[in-house]
């Protein structure tokens, strides 16, 4: 059988940085072994290569995955990019990947929203079933569009306000409280698109230049100096949001607030993912950086779901069809 995984991690070194992902494929793996698959053949793309490129060969990952999961039985495919028919959702690819296996289990929620030949074009081909994890992304992310318990409160942060738009305005409609931080603020600021009010940073972490080491200070978030940057929310918007959040209970977040990646300007998102952690509320997160902080901050396994989607999990949530998820037959 062929299972269409999202191991789609983070490399460094040659090496898995980050192997939430493949972790988070194991339980439909383990569950197919157990039910006497004679072969589990995975597959799944790896970054955007432009062609066969080195750097993007799924060696380390395959390496970590059966590391975690030793199995004589599993074998995992190159990546499917490095085929270019692959996003043309070519059915001469799609063959290829299909050749003498008898079954498809799709369980890469994060690729659900991509049209290509492992997630859609296979399932045309061979009966075709949706693994653990994509099911259970479906249902915890499905809660949200769905009666949920109140207060609501969403969370948004990130660079561009375009990329999560259709989230907000479908999703924070529904909400109580809707909390935007990281650079989309100043945007929501500056003229805001959305049909309600939202909650924007009262005070910021300005940096005199886009570094790491730049030189910084804590302003009124109306009030930064000329050719300053806001790099992270500052000290009073941190506890609003956190008591915001307590408050809570039901919580989406996704999207930091702020650069993250730069020590200095993490203290906003940290404060966030503290604060989704210590609730009592029923807390759900997206997004690789969202994710990325609660995994470094070792704080993953105290929200109730950590989705692996991306892309996949905004588009769900704006109200979209998935073709990777309408590919797989219903009864």
């Amino acid at each position: 059988m062929l299972v269409r995984a999202d191991l789609n991690v983070p490399l460094e070194d040659g090496k898995v940085a980050d192997d939430t992902r493949i972790r988070a494929s194991l339980p439909t793996l383990q569950l197919l072994l157990e039910k006497a698959a004679a072969e589990v053949v995975v597959c799944s793309h790896l970054g955007r290569p432009k062609g066969e490129d080195v750097a993007f060969s799924m060696k380390p990952v395959v390496a970590r995955l059966l590391e975690l999961l030793p199995e004589e039985r599993i074998r995992v495919l190159e990546n499917t990019r490095f085929n270019p028919g692959e996003t043309k959702n070519d059915p001469a690819f799609a063959r290829e990947l299909a050749d003498d296996l008898d079954l498809f289990v799709n369980d890469a929620f994060g690729s659900a929203h991509r049209a290509h030949a492992s997630t859609v074009g296979v399932a045309e081909l061979l009966p075709a079933y949706a693994g653990l994890l994509l099911e259970r992304e479906l249902e915890e992310l499905g809660k949200l569009l769905g009666e949920v318990e109140r207060p609501f409160v969403l969370i948004s942060g990130g660079a561009k306000v375009e990329d999560k738009l259709g989230v907000l305005e479908n999703l924070g409609g529904r909400a109580d409280r809707v909390l935007v931080g990281g650079k989309m603020a100043e945007q929501i600021r500056d003229e805001n698109p959305l049909t309600f009010e939202v909650e924007l940073p009262t005070d910021v972490i300005a940096a005199s230049e886009f570094a790491e080491d730049a030189e910084s200070k804590v302003v009124p978030y109306d009030d930064l100096p000329e050719g300053w940057l806001g790099l992270d929310i500052g000290p009073a918007t941190r506890e609003a949001f956190a008591a915001a959040v307590a408050e809570a209970r039901t919580v989406f977040w996704n999207g930091p607030m702020g650069v993250f990646e730069w020590p200095r300007f993490a203290e906003g998102t940290k404060a966030v993912a503290e604060a989704v952690a210590q609730s009592d509320a029923h807390t759900v997160v997206g997004g690789a950086d969202s994710i990325r902080a609660l995994t470094e901050m070792g704080l993953v396994d105290r929200v109730d779901w950590a989705s692996t989607g991306g892309g996949a999990s905004l588009e769900l949530l704006e109200g979209k069809e998935l073709p990777g998820v309408a590919a797989i037959p219903t009864e």
